[in-house]
Parts: C-alpha cells; structure tokens; sequence
C-alpha cells in the first residue's frame, strides 16, 4: 500500500462514519443535544467537514469549499466565512441547524472528492514539506494529515453516540 492508498482509505472511513451518522434523521434529530452543553450531530458533522475542508485546502494551496462552492450561503449560519467550529460556544452549536442529512452529507461529499483526488497524487516524500512554521517543531504535511483524520473520527465518532442515545 503507498501513501496516497492510505490517504484515500483513512479519509474514505471518515465519508462513512459522516454518512452512518446522519442517514435517516430528520432536521431535529440533527440539531438534538444530549445536554444543555453538549454538541448536536448537525454541529459535529458540520464541523468535521469544515475542519477536513479548511486544511486540506490549505495545505493543497486551493480555495475552499465552503466559500467557492456557495455551501456557506446553503447553511446560512451567522459566522464568520472562515469559522470551522474551534472554540464554539454553547450558543453558537445551537445555531447550527442543519435542515437534512442530505446538506451536510453534500457539503462533506464535496469536501471528501476534493480531499481524495488531492492525495492521490501524494507521495511519501511529500509528506516530509512542512506546513506550518508556527509549532516546535514545524508541522509536516504528513503530520497535519493525520492531524485531521484524527480529528474527523474522533467528531464523527461522537456524532455516531449521539445518534445511538437519540435512537436508543
């Protein structure tokens, strides 16, 4: 297996844990909170695909989604265009109510073919470019992927829970 298949099939998990999560719900299932403080499965899906979309873009050198594919405009949320969910408030996940699976799927499908086609053409030298001067050590390409695949699971992960309590 080479870099670019490992790439593909660890992002691949993340498309389905996104889609398992969300299949069937209805948009009040999507926006439940399982507590007063808690992240609804819209928050955690729409967060994961900001994340896998703002740094993917990044690190690719393209635009992002979210913005060049009018996704912001299809969730009409009250934040800030470059706003990935990091430090959300209780009252800001409460804003993301997403109306169907189908947005969020949409918007993370959009971002997973881009994220896809881009690795593909990685190699494991170029894993080793760094990234992001601003950490010690400097961040690597390879580092900042894993970064975000961790990340990606751990939230779909969370969104699959929370499915669990709402659907008993």
């Amino acid at each position: 297996m080479n870099v670019a298949d490992l790439l593909v099939d660890g992002f691949g998990r993340v498309r389905e844990a996104v889609h398992q999560a969300v299949d069937g719900l209805t948009a009040e299932q999507l926006a439940a909170r399982p507590g007063p403080e808690a992240n609804s499965i819209g928050w955690l899906v729409w967060h994961v695909a900001r994340v896998q979309d703002d740094h993917v873009a990044d690190v690719a050198g393209t635009d992002q989604f979210w913005t060049a594919q009018d996704w912001r405009e299809k969730f009409d949320l009250p934040f800030p265009a470059g706003d990935i969910g990091y430090g959300h408030s209780s009252d800001d996940v409460a804003k993301v109510q997403p109306q169907s699976p189908g947005l969020l799927t949409g918007y993370y499908d959009a971002v997973h073919e881009h994220t896809v086609s881009w690795v593909t053409s990685l190699n494991g030298a170029a894993l080793d470019r760094v990234v992001d001067e601003g950490w010690n050590p400097p961040v690597t390409l390879g580092v900042r992927l894993v970064s975000v695949l961790s990340d990606d699971l751990q939230h779909a992960g969370q969104a699959a829970y929370v499915r669990g309590l709402l659907l008993g």
